[in-house]
């Protein structure tokens, strides 16, 4: 019977040493960011400084870069405007598309 008892306790021990590894997330791609912007964002927003039109009633990215953290952004992609359409971004996508607009903020000489 004594046996039988360690079993879980092996089980315990040498478990950790089977588990997946943590997953470690690649650094945001404002590249591919700008490219998601561009596909998804530019019918209604000014997404980048060479656009020409965009829905005068919404604001600009480059205004968005200066008034909403990383934090913020991510949580409004996350759960997007009624307004918006629902692009069922991913994590990444998000991710990119948040670095993106950062580095508007920090080209028009914002935070």
């Amino acid at each position: 019977m004594r046996r039988f008892a360690i079993l879980p306790l092996l089980a315990c021990l040498t478990a950790p040493a089977f588990a997946a590894p943590p997953r470690v997330l690649s650094p945001p791609d404002p590249a591919q960011g700008e490219r998601i912007a561009r596909r998804w964002c530019a019918a209604c927003h000014v997404v980048a400084a060479d656009q020409k039109e965009a829905s005068a009633d919404v604001p600009s990215f480059f205004y968005v870069a200066r008034h909403m953290s990383n934090r913020d952004l991510s949580s409004f992609l996350t759960d997007p405007h009624p307004k918006m359409p629902d692009m069922s971004l991913t994590r990444r996508e998000i991710r990119d598309l948040t670095a993106y607009i950062r580095s508007l903020a920090k080209a028009s000489g914002g935070q």
